[in-house]
């Protein structure tokens, strides 16, 4: 295949991921050092160690999330992350919080910093919806299963921020008082949750 051949099928992929990885060339059968010469020549740029883009593309607000989704599929992201994800905290997290199966590994990432929180089973399975931004998908807890998360973590996050999450999310009737319930139950912390469920209805 002709260089121009390469450097059209390479853009094409770009524009249809918003952000490349590496290792995608080698689906496509193009030598990485295309890469390269792309950047050289003003046509891609680097996202984050080995992820890359075209120059063009908007910088997004959810631009964290959409490299670390990149670079980590099986990532859920929870707690901060997806409270403010939510827009149900006045809280601006430092870290980009992502759920991970029982057992990982840390994901080796320089960049943006992570704080993993390993869940197993259904807490890890349950409530994940699927969003798109700048065509890549995140993969994110739904509110009511965040909600139970930050209980579930409230020494990590404090019992305020998980309060204030819950009366945001019933305030603005972004989770039923069922789904709350049910995901209590998951993460078990119905007991510890009961009170504040029953105070708000």
């Amino acid at each position: 295949m002709s260089s121009d051949n390469h450097t059209r099928k390479l853009l094409r992929l770009v524009r249809q991921k918003g952000v490349l990885r590496s290792r995608d060339l080698h689906s496509i059968a193009i030598p990485r050092i295309y890469l390269s010469r792309l950047i050289a020549a003003g046509q891609l740029e680097r996202a984050g160690r080995g992820l890359y883009r075209l120059p063009s593309a908007p910088m997004s607000e959810n631009e964290s999330m959409v490299t670390i989704a990149t670079r980590v599929p099986q990532a859920v992201f929870c707690l901060m992350t997806a409270l403010q994800f939510h827009e149900l905290t006045t809280q601006l997290p430092r870290q980009v919080w992502i759920g991970m199966p029982r057992g990982s590994h840390a994901p080796r990432i320089d960049y943006p910093p992570l704080k993993m929180i390993q869940f197993s089973g259904d807490a890890y399975e349950a409530g994940v919806e699927v969003f798109v931004r700048d065509k890549v998908k995140l993969r994110v807890y739904s509110v009511a299963k965040t909600i139970a998360d930050c209980f579930k973590h409230r020494n990590k996050i404090g019992l305020d921020v998980a309060l204030e999450a819950l009366k945001n999310a019933r305030a603005q009737k972004k989770a039923s008082a069922d789904d709350l319930w049910h995901f209590a139950k998951i993460c078990r912390v119905a007991n510890v949750m009961r009170p504040y469920l029953e105070a708000i209805g």
